[in-house]
Order: structure tokens, then sequence, then C-alpha cells
């Protein structure tokens, strides 16, 4: 298993994972379809400028994990936050 979308299906029936939007011009149905085309198995989200900001997400890839409690366990910039690390906080999420 060599990525996300492999990892994920492993975890999908105990947590909740979306990918959110950084491109507030974009729609959502074209984010989903975004998304189909690259295949990943983890529903689409639409954020807004607020939601942006409040968490600080300055670029595309950021990697936000929320607890149950709304607090955040993960965050990582773009190109880090390997697959052993997402096995981890899907671990943590799912236990």
């Amino acid at each position: 298993m060599r990525s996300l979308t492999g990892l994920y299906p492993e975890f999908a029936e105990r947590l909740d994972f979306y990918a959110v939007n950084v491109d507030l011009s974009a729609e959502l149905e074209e984010l989903e379809e975004f998304g189909k085309n690259q295949g990943y198995p983890w529903p689409i989200a639409h954020s807004d400028r607020d939601i942006l900001v409040n968490l600080h997400v300055t670029q595309q890839s950021t990697k936000i994990a929320f607890g149950s409690d709304g607090i955040i366990i993960y965050r990582e910039g773009m190109g880090r936050g390997g697959l052993n690390k997402w096995r981890k906080v899907f671990e943590q999420l799912s236990g």
C-alpha cells in the first residue's frame, strides 16, 4: 500500500475524512468530479474564507486532523506527513 487512497478504506467505517478545497472559486460539483477523477475514495467538502483563515491554511495540501473533541491532533504542510504518519493518525482517531 503506497498511498493514502489505499490506506483510507481500511479506516473508512471508523472515522470521517474529507478533502477540503482551498480554491474558493470552485463549485462543490467541480471538486467532487476532480476527486472522482483522481480516484479519491473519500468525500470532498467545500470550505469558505473564514474556515481557511481560522485554521491558518495558507497553502494547498495542508493536512489537519481533529479529534472527536474538535482539538487539532495533527497538522502538516505540503509534502510532509507520509503514509506511516497517516496510519498513526487514523489509528488514533478510530481507536
